[in-house]
């Protein structure tokens, strides 16, 4: 089968296959994520005490009760009142239905133990969204910067940046990149030569067939 032919059907079955994994993955996913949920609960809880008081996960949820203090709308007398944030366990962990039809398009040897190693490389990354999502929902909440938070600036930008990159990027980019680890044979042969120039390709000899003997 030529290159060209070989690249386009693996694009089209990784599509396939992603429709359909992603379906199913929804159904599962709030038991599936519980992992994350757990990474999350145990960085917030040992990396930020000073924001976060408790972290609860329930049924594909993660709330955590939090030291932050603000004004309670309507109340008289300025009362204040701590802030609780919340996000679902999922919410980021869509990374797997995508490697696993990246995994199902090239044919990996070794399917299953790729895939069950791909499950649990994926989850600090996942967590890692999770975690900057609720802390930028925390800075948020905070109204007055980062000395009301007990933060210097920069750490407070650094919130901002890492959410950013925790929800546009990591999410979509970890899975593809671990794929492209796992299966990098299939990718030099069949992507990385697609995409060089016709005049670096190997050259295909044709033997040219005899002709009928007298």
């Amino acid at each position: 089968m030529l290159p060209e032919s070989r690249l386009s059907r693996f694009f089209l079955v990784a599509l396939a296959w992603l429709l359909v994994l992603t379906a199913a993955w929804m159904t599962v996913s709030r038991w599936v994520s519980m992992p994350v949920g757990f990474l999350a609960q145990v960085a917030l809880e040992q990396g930020a005490p000073y924001w976060v008081r408790s972290v609860r996960l329930n049924a594909g949820v993660i709330e955590a009760d939090t030291r932050i203090e603000v004004r309670v709308p309507g109340a008289a007398s300025g009362a204040r009142g701590e802030i609780m944030v919340d996000a679902r366990t999922a919410h980021y962990a869509y990374g797997l239905p995508i490697l696993l039809a990246l995994l199902l398009a090239a044919r990996s040897r070794g399917l299953w133990k790729r895939a069950m190693a791909g499950y649990f490389l994926l989850l600090p990354f996942q967590a890692f969204s999770l975690v900057f999502d609720l802390l930028k929902q925390m800075a948020m909440a905070g109204a007055g910067g980062g000395a009301v938070l007990g933060i210097d600036q920069w750490q407070l930008e650094g919130i901002g940046f890492a959410y950013q990159l925790g929800t546009l990027v990591v999410p979509t980019l970890a899975p593809v990149m671990l794929w492209l680890w796992m299966d990098r044979d299939f990718f030099r042969t069949v992507v990385v030569e697609q995409w060089k120039p016709s005049h670096q390709r190997p050259a295909v000899s044709v033997e040219p067939s005899e002709g009928p003997r007298a």
